[in-house]
């Protein structure tokens, strides 16, 4: 009796987790759709059957799911926090440590950020959306300062979210004080009553 034929998305996440890999191996550059074809166990022709766009595609891709699997995490860390001000201190807590602790993205960074930058920022265009569209309800059940409209507020908290998990500049985002200061004092200073 003959096997079953794998499923696509089976397939696909291989190649994907075989190209990552080779990735955390040799770097984005170095990393040829035959080394993921080698590690997965697949033919290049496979491998070219699911990411017809060659190496640049599969990059892109591996890229994508890595973005996705910290979003993904990241969400799981916040999604049973109880206020604004929690959900974004914990974001921002989990988010930094994951980024510090991913080795391969690090190494990546120091040796070869023209090659990830511009993939993450492809990446990163829906991602202001999402997170806005996740702190509309926290917003929606706070006393807000007078003027400030619940879509405004949640674009701008996106957008200064994903700006500090990138670049922290002076606020230690290991020290949870120093993080609610940063929440409260700064990110929500404008949109949160005056003493809340």
């Amino acid at each position: 009796m003959p096997r079953p034929a794998p499923d696509r998305a089976d397939v696909r996440q291989r190649i994907l987790e075989a190209t990552y890999a080779c990735v955390a191996l040799w770097g984005l550059s170095k990393t040829t759709v035959e080394d993921a074809a080698r590690q997965s166990g697949l033919s290049r022709a496979t491998v070219y059957r699911y990411f017809p766009g060659g190496r640049d595609e599969l990059i892109g891709a591996v890229v994508g799911w890595q973005y996705a699997t910290f979003f993904l995490r990241l969400y799981e860390e916040v999604r049973d926090a109880e206020s604004l001000e929690e959900v974004i201190e914990r974001g921002l807590v989990f988010a930094h440590r994951a980024i510090r602790e991913h080795e391969v993205l690090q190494r990546i960074l120091v040796t070869e950020p023209e090659l990830l930058l511009p993939q993450l920022s492809v990446e990163s265009k829906g991602t202001e959306q999402l997170i806005a569209a996740f702190l509309v309800p926290y917003l929606e059940r706070h006393a807000l300062a007078a003027g400030v409209v619940v879509p405004e507020a949640a674009d701008f908290l996106a957008r200064m979210v994903l700006s500090y998990i990138a670049a922290p500049g002076r606020w230690d985002l290991d020290d949870p004080g120093a993080v609610a200061t940063l929440v409260r004092a700064e990110l929500l200073g404008g949109i949160l009553p005056a003493g809340v």
